[in-house]
């Protein structure tokens, strides 16, 4: 079955022992011809060269393989059939090695390769399609973090910060009401979601990389927007925010993406909106916002266990400016949710008026600056400047802020290393001003 075609290796990406012996000998067994096409890199002008089967293919098909995803043309599909019915044992994926040494060779596959690893044949197929390949690599401790973002009000962007590649998701197709509302995203083991309001309610619009395809229909338990989330793994929680009426809330819900459902937890000490979120320590955390009846600004945060389902609150955990520090005048919903992000399960946060990076001090429960953001992310008060944690690294993707087109950026630093010092992975031209952003690690 497997004659005439080709595994693609990466060959950035950590390998076990077994991992290469499997390799080697399926490519000296696999071979096929390959025509060659241009992807865009963090270079302007460069390109880079990825391997695809020799066939015409449509842009749409483009776009499938550039993102690794398990969408097949129909022509793939019925050869993969062909392939497998001339094959007695295609359920032990490549015959020679057996299944489980299958299995181990793909999960430490980039999925980058993953689009045209299904296409070799219906098992590999099934495999990555039905997410099956993605739990398995979460059991072993196998992740890649790609970074999703939107600099336009309907089109998004993949960035793999390994092979520093950028990549087109799909269009969305919502209505005129759902693009100019207020949007919150949120990644979550295979799926990107994306929350806003249509003209009578609020919307929900999920993108998957197992189909590459946006769906709608989704709804939590109680709608809100401008809220607080984040994910760990497979689950996500979200708390707090608006409902339709406007009142802010302080209740929370848990998202299972492999199951697709909603789970109710208790609600917060304080409703609270506009605030952020984060995983550490394996516990919840809710940090800052707007709440009260005169809408100011929380310093507090609020901690979730998962274990007993309780939240306690922790004073000025917020990275806030305040007092002298901060214009008085300035409407508290005109600042954007404080930006912070954890990486080994130490907390920071982006100063952006002082173009600071902030580090909290668990002990002590006090933030301690440590050194400097990339001197060209601009912002509006925090608004249009994404910063995330990826992996074991923190980035920072924004741009100088311009009219009309401009350039966006994505730059790193990893923590343990030292001070911050920022690391470009990519430049293109875009616009500047990022409106959402969510970091997927599966």
């Amino acid at each position: 079955m497997l004659e005439d075609r080709s595994c693609l290796v990466p060959r950035d990406f950590p390998r076990e022992s077994n991992w290469a012996a499997c390799m080697n000998y399926s490519l000296d067994r696999i071979e096929v011809q390959h025509g060659k096409r241009p992807l865009e890199n963090n270079h302007e002008n460069e390109v880079v060269q990825r391997k695809l089967p020799k066939r015409s293919v449509s842009l749409n098909e483009e776009v499938v393989l550039s993102l690794g995803d398990a969408s097949v043309s129909p022509a793939d599909e019925a050869s993969n059939q062909r392939h497998a019915a001339d094959n007695s044992d295609s359920s032990s994926l490549i015959p020679a090695i057996g299944r489980d040494n299958s299995i181990s060779c793909l999960i430490h596959c980039s999925r980058s390769d993953y689009g045209a690893i299904a296409s070799l044949n219906c098992s590999f197929h099934s495999l990555i399609r039905s997410g099956e390949l993605y739990r398995l690599r979460r059991q072993y401790g196998v992740v890649e973090h790609w970074v999703y973002f939107s600099c336009q009000l309907l089109e998004w962007e993949a960035f793999d910060p390994s092979r520093r590649r950028w990549m087109h998701l799909p269009s969305m197709n919502p209505n005129e009401c759902f693009v100019f509302s207020d949007k919150e995203s949120l990644a979550v083991g295979t799926e990107l979601l994306v929350f806003g309001k249509e003209i009578l309610s609020h919307v929900i619009y999920r993108y998957s990389i197992l189909t590459n395809t946006w769906s709608s229909g989704m709804q939590m338990n109680a709608p809100r927007c401008l809220f607080g989330s984040a994910s760990l793994g497979e689950i996500a929680i979200l708390t707090g925010g608006c409902d339709s009426q406007g009142n802010i809330l302080s209740s929370a819900e848990l998202y299972n993406s492999e199951t697709g459902r909603w789970k109710t937890l208790p609600s917060m000490n304080k409703p609270r909106k506009m605030c952020s979120a984060v995983f550490m320590d394996r516990k919840f955390y809710v940090i800052g916002g707007i709440g009260g009846t005169e809408s100011k600004l929380l310093t507090c945060g609020e901690e979730y266990d998962l274990e007993t389902g309780k939240w306690t609150e922790i004073p000025s955990m917020s990275p806030v400016r305040a007092g002298e520090a901060r214009d008085d005048n300035m409407p508290a919903t005109s600042e954007a949710p404080p930006l912070v992000a954890v990486v080994n399960n130490e907390l920071y946060a982006a100063d952006y008026a002082d173009m600071e990076v902030r580090k909290y001090d668990k002990q002590n429960k006090a933030w301690v600056t440590i050194g400097r953001l990339p001197e060209r992310a601009g912002s509006m008060n925090g608004w249009g400047l994404a910063f995330r944690a990826c992996g074991d690294r923190l980035i920072v993707i924004g741009g100088p802020r311009a009219m009309g087109e401009g350039i966006i950026e994505v730059n790193s630093w990893v923590p343990s290393e030292g001070p911050p010092q920022w690391n470009l992975l990519g430049r293109k031209r875009s616009g500047s001003f990022v409106y959402n952003c969510a970091v997927m690690g599966c």
